[in-house]
């Protein structure tokens, strides 16, 4: 009996423990696991190839694309794509969006040229629309059909100034925007001198919109870059356009004006729009310089102050002619006798303006009240627009005489930029050491 119920036992035990397996095996694996296919791969994502490229082709059109924006100032919009478009060519196109990985919908579009093209057959132009719903946009294209076409391989533009979620981020206050280097410039001495004077002035970055130019222009330009100063946006408008120097397409011809200035100006514009309270647009030989003020942070704290609705300040342009020296030649700098280009501090002799002639302006904006710009003033805009008068602020513009007739006496002599030499002067000699112009044995002498 005792062998009978040891052997009924264990079977029992055995029994209840396969059942329990069985069961814990059944329950522990529910159907969904063995219902779900295996992944295969990735997710699906936008199938294409993203612009990494300042100027794009728009397929199947005549135009060229630039960048994309976030931009929902305007009742109805919420994404700015900036381009340049034949004027003849102008056709029904729409916004196609990639959201986070999907394909999205389509969302039509609002096409706003320019009106200052001066006559060209390009000229820059916005394309407005709005982000269709559910959509998380990280690039987007346009399009000549309504419907998307999945087969296609569209080429994206990443769409910049998109508001993030967390922490705050700090704005820069000074971006300058130099929208035009082309050909063989090498004014090396003179781009030092300006950017190592706006430094002292305040600024933060400086954008250069780059064509061209001379091999020393160059290597200054890469130290400036490598260091964080400058931003060097590559602009080959040349191999999709016929560039020009002019600005009047019945005087000059080509297709667009003065390489694509006035789009590069827009671009810079939007760029720095999240990123820098002021922004000054200008050119590669112009200083804005305080006359009142320390440096452009006083300035422009004087000035919003008396003036809290203006969102664009203009700042008279004078001509210091580079074939007038000063006389005494304090500044004949033997270091800098090797270096191409011009000395700024040689040349103090102011042209008086014909103010009975177009005179230009150039500005500091706020980026956020300003809407579309031309060369020397903006086209559309939030908020009002101020003058400052000349006591305050003005160009220094170091070129070629305008009025090539005027004696020395009839010059006014302006020494400004004299106020600044004994931290600019050492400021330049360690830019050019840096990138080997100078030498510790000129320095010394």
């Amino acid at each position: 009996m005792g062998k009978t119920h040891y052997f009924k036992l264990t079977l029992l035990i055995f029994t209840f423990t396969t059942l329990a397996l069985i069961f814990i095996f059944n329950v522990g694996s529910p159907e969904t696991d063995r219902s779900i296919p295996t992944p295969r791969g990735p997710p699906p994502v936008c199938p294409s190839t993203i612009s990494d490229q300042a100027i794009t082709p728009l397929k199947n059109t005549k135009h060229f694309l630039v960048s994309a924006f976030m931009d929902q100032r305007r009742n109805g919009f919420d994404i700015r794509i900036i381009g340049m478009f034949r004027r003849d060519s102008i056709q029904p196109l729409h916004c196609l969006f990639c959201c986070a990985g999907r394909l999205g919908e389509t969302t039509p579009t609002t096409v706003l040229v320019h009106s200052d093209h001066f006559g060209f057959p390009f000229g820059p132009t916005d394309v407005m629309c709005r982000i269709p719903q559910d959509c998380d946009p990280t690039h987007v294209t346009l399009l000549t059909q309504p419907r998307a076409d999945n087969k296609s391989n569209y080429t994206w533009i990443p769409i910049r100034n998109k508001k993030t979620s967390g922490k705050h981020e700090e704005k820069m206050n000074f971006t300058v925007c130099i929208s035009s280097l082309f050909g063989d410039y090498n004014n090396v001495l003179q781009f030092a001198q300006t950017l190592e004077m706006y430094r002292l002035l305040g600024v933060n970055r400086v954008v250069i919109y780059n064509t061209s130019c001379g091999p020393d222009l160059d290597r200054l330009l890469q130290s400036y870059a490598q260091e964080g100063f400058v931003e060097i946006v590559l602009w080959p408008i040349d191999k999709h356009f016929k560039t020009t120097r002019g600005w009047h397409f019945s005087q000059y011809g080509g297709e667009i004006s003065y390489y694509g200035q006035n789009t590069k100006l827009n671009e810079c514009i939007y760029r720095s729009m999240e990123n820098s309270r002021y922004v000054l647009l200008h050119d590669i030989d112009q200083i804005i310089m305080p006359y009142q003020h320390s440096n452009l942070m006083s300035l422009m704290d004087t000035l919003q102050q008396q003036h809290p609705n203006v969102g664009v300040f203009s700042i008279e342009s004078h001509i210091f002619s580079n074939k007038c020296f000063d006389v005494s030649g304090r500044f004949k700098l033997p270091q800098w006798s090797s270096v191409t280009g011009v000395n700024i501090l040689e040349h103090i002799y102011r042209e008086e303006p014909n103010r009975q002639e177009f005179h230009p302006y150039k500005m500091i904006i706020q980026p956020r009240m300003v809407e579309q710009t031309s060369v020397h003033s903006v086209l559309k805009y939030f908020g009002q627009q101020f003058k400052v008068p000349l006591e305050v602020c003005r160009i220094i513009h170091v070129r070629v005489p305008l009025r090539g007739s005027l004696t020395l006496e009839q010059l006014n002599v302006d020494k400004r930029l004299w106020d600044f030499q004994e931290k600019l002067i050492p400021n330049v000699d360690k830019v050019l050491k840096k990138v080997g112009m100078l030498t510790s044995e000129i320095l010394r002498r």
